[in-house]
């Protein structure tokens, strides 16, 4: 699905679940990746509620779970910050990002929709599906 309807661009996203004990499989939502190659833009926001990850864990390592949504957030920025994925273009590290694993921080399915202002539209996902 690609292209412009209706002065809307078509975009992705995926939520970031945390997995905490992956044997389990239980998990939170904790942040969203948004991808709108029409934009060129690719961007995570991250909210980890910390009661919830404990309640599921009480062992949870907290601060790597954070470091790792971190990681999420630097690879969506490009730059050095990005590691690895430095010279991807925001179509590459989307797909780097959404791509199965098995780690305590793990994408879910990628969805699609309509949007006239991707940014906007991340934090409108992030305080429906995440907060």
């Amino acid at each position: 699905m690609t292209g412009r309807h209706n002065g809307r661009d078509v975009f992705e996203y995926a939520l970031l679940r945390v997995v905490p004990r992956v044997e389990r499989g239980e998990q939170i939502n904790a942040g969203i990746v948004v991808y709108c190659q029409a934009k060129s833009y690719v961007a995570a926001r991250v909210h980890l509620d910390e009661a919830r990850l404990l309640a599921l864990d009480p062992t949870a390592d907290v601060e790597g779970v954070r470091a790792a949504l971190c990681a999420v957030e630097g690879v969506c920025l490009g730059g050095e910050r990005a590691g690895q994925a430095a010279g991807d273009d925001p179509g590459r590290r989307f797909r780097w990002l959404i791509a199965p694993r098995s780690t305590v921080v793990q994408p879910g399915p990628v969805h699609a929709g309509l949007t006239e202002d991707p940014e906007r539209e991340s934090e409108r996902l992030l305080d429906l599906l995440v907060r």
